[in-house]
Parts: structure tokens; sequence; C-alpha cells
């Protein structure tokens, strides 16, 4: 028989542990106040390396008390906020001790169930922001967005405005936000549904007036120079307020503009006449292509009501294109509706500014000669690329 009379009595297995673990989260949850910072830093060493060796009922009692705690070490903040989601949402719902750093490290190391939860949160910076934004993760730059307290960097930006090509999901949000450039605005519009399109075209667009009005001795100072300078004419193109292409009516075997819509409703547009409409209308031929073919059709009313068409030929240009007028059982075809009343709702300033602003950056972003000068006095070509908001949209737009 054994002898048990001077065996000692010990605790069950694991309450010394889990009394410590306790009086640790006691200790770094203290205000400021009441513990040196030096004792703070040393327990919260000893209780990160507990946790490391804890279960996640231990972690998650932990992470509960000290989500309301600014002072608690970050380490162990930042190694909490990396655990198990439970663990975690706390923390990442509550807690303001966390810094930019922080929180990008974070995002690079967890889940994307912690990534929704950051992108929720308020008072975020625009480093944090373009770090979610580059996971690209669907569902969280759905969040971002609409985190009305979530700031965005024009680089970041231009990064979603590049993702909603292939999310449309994105446009609608990003039409909101604050942030949002006309030249963005501009690229999104061609990969945008119907609603976000009109929200586009009446908003974004400026009337230029007051461009007009600061450049009009500019206008006569190129004209005297015989309109030699590439760069010069083109900028001058997009602020200009004339849109018909008089010089082109005058080569045109179409009397005018309405001339060679109506011969195209008559036989049926073509190659050929897609090019004479655009010259006519004042914009290149890759200009006019884009907004002939495209499926939505709302460049038709852009350019309509731009060069001063009147409604019936924005009907006979839908004709043109053998787009139905009315539906399979004789009701007015929704499509077509919905062109019309965006012809009716935008002013000729704004549809002047929109047709010219696609002409200007869907077309080369400078002549053959402009572009040997610049390289000539020392513009990189990768620099221009990065910088021309032109060269940016059209890639957007065209693919790189």
């Amino acid at each position: 028989m054994t002898d048990t009379s001077e065996a000692p009595s010990f605790k069950p297995p694991g309450a010394a542990r889990d009394a410590l673990v306790r009086r640790l989260i006691d200790v770094v949850a203290l205000p400021g106040s009441r513990v040196p910072p030096q004792d703070r830093s040393m327990a919260g060493d000893i209780l990160l390396d507990m946790l490391l060796h804890s279960t996640d009922r231990e972690r998650a009692l932990c992470a509960s008390r000290l989500a309301v705690c600014r002072d608690a070490p970050r380490r162990v903040l930042r190694y909490l906020a990396q655990c198990s989601f439970a663990v975690a949402k706390p923390l990442l719902e509550e807690s303001d001790a966390f810094d930019a750093c922080d929180l990008v490290e974070i995002i690079q190391n967890s889940s994307v169930e912690h990534r929704l939860l950051i992108a929720r949160r308020r008072n975020l910076c625009v480093t944090v922001t373009d770090c979610l934004a580059k996971v690209g993760e669907p569902q969280v730059v759905r969040e971002l967005l609409s985190n009305r307290n979530a700031p965005f960097a024009e680089a970041t930006m231009d990064r979603l405005i590049a993702l909603s090509r292939d999310e449309p999901s994105y446009c609608s949000i990003l039409a909101e936000r604050v942030e949002l450039r006309a030249s963005h605005a501009m690229a999104m519009f061609w990969w945008s549904d119907a609603s976000t399109r009109r929200k586009i075209l009446t908003r974004q667009a400026a009337d230029r007036s007051e461009m007009i009005s600061l450049c009009r001795d500019v206008f006569e100072m190129a004209a005297a120079e015989g309109w030699q300078d590439d760069v010069t004419r083109k900028a001058l193109q997009l602020i200009e307020r004339r849109q018909r292409n008089r010089a082109a009516i005058e080569r045109s075997p179409y009397d005018s503009l309405e001339g060679a819509i109506a011969a195209a409703a008559s036989r049926g547009i073509d190659a050929e006449l897609v090019q004479e409409i655009g010259y006519l209308a004042g914009v290149k031929p890759v200009t006019a292509a884009k907004i002939l073919s495209d499926l939505g059709g709302e460049g038709l009313a852009v350019l309509c009501k731009s060069t001063g068409l009147k409604r019936e030929y924005l009907r006979l240009l839908w004709t043109a294109l053998r787009r139905p007028l009315e539906g399979p059982a004789g009701e007015p075809a929704a499509a077509f509706q919905h062109v019309a009343e965006t012809y009716e709702v935008l002013s000729v300033a704004k549809a002047q500014t929109t047709l010219r602003y696609w002409n200007w950056s869907l077309s080369s972003a400078y002549s053959p000669g402009a572009m040997r000068r610049t390289q000539e006095i020392g513009v990189p070509a990768n620099e221009e690329a990065e910088y021309s908001t032109s060269q940016r949209t059209a890639r957007l737009v065209f693919g790189n």
C-alpha cells in the first residue's frame, strides 16, 4: 500500500496557467497612470509568450479585455488580431490602438473575414485603404468603397477604376465617391451600367466656360502660328466651344452631318460612314467607332446633343445601327427610351465637354510629330504613360 499521508496538494492541471494569464491581462489592461510602462512592457512580453501556447478560449478572453485598452502592448494586439476570426473580431471592431503599420501587417497575414472588418473601420488612412485595394478581393473592396470614412489616394482610385473594368459592381459605388475625378469617371463610363452612366454624364462633365474665357487669346495666337504645335492644338481642341468640323463639311460628299446620318439610316452604316460622321462631328475615327459600337447607346445621345443634332437624328442614328425602336409587343424599346431621356437631360455644354474629353483621351495622346519632340526634350515614354491623363484613360478603355 502506498503511503499518501505526505503527498503534496496540487490544483487541477492548468489552473495556475489560467490564473497567471488573467493576472497578466489585468496588468496590461491597467490605465497608464496605474502601471509603469516598463512593467506593462514586461507583462506584455510574458503574456504574448504564454498566448502562443494557449487555447483560443484564453486568446479570446484576452482580446475582449484589451479591445477597449489603448495602452495595451501593440505586439500583443497585433498577434491577437491575426489569430482566428473569433479571437480577432472584438479587436478589429473596437480597438483604436492600431496604427497604419499594424493594420497593414494584419491585412497581409489574415483572412478575408479579418479584412472585411478592417474595411468597415472608422478613421482609416490612405495607406490602409491602398493596401486593401491591392489585395483586390471584391467583397472587401465593395465594403471599403461603401465606407464613407475611408479616404483614398489618387493612385488608389486609379487602381480601383482599373479593377472596376473586370468587376462592374464597383462602378455604382465609385460613382458616389468624392475622390472620383472626371478622368476616372469618363473612363469608367464605358463599362458602367445604364444608371451609373447617366450619373456620370450629369455630374462629372464641366461646361468649360471659365477655360474658354481665359484661353480666348491663346486660340488667336495658335491660329496666327498656323496651328503648328501639335500639343497646343490638341489641348485647345478640348477647350474650344465649336464642335462640328467646318473644314470637313467642305470636303464631304454629304452636305452636312445631318445628311451623313440620313444616308446611314437609309442604306445602313459602314466603316466609311462611321469615319465620315466622326469627321463631320469633329472627332477622330477611333472616338466615333467607340461611340457607334457601344452597346449601351448613351454615347449616341452625347454625340447628337453636343453637335446640335435634333432628337429626330438620334432616332435615325439608332435606326442606322439596326437597333430596334420597338419591343416585341410594339411598345417603345426600353433601350432607346433610356438613350432618348439621356439626350433630353444633358445640356449642350456638358455634352460637348464629354465628347471632347473622349476624343482627347481615346485618340492617341499626341501626334507622331509631337511624340518625337517630346522625346527630343527628354521626356521618357514610360513617364508620359504614367502621368498623362489621356494616355491612362486610353489604356483603361482599350486595354494595355
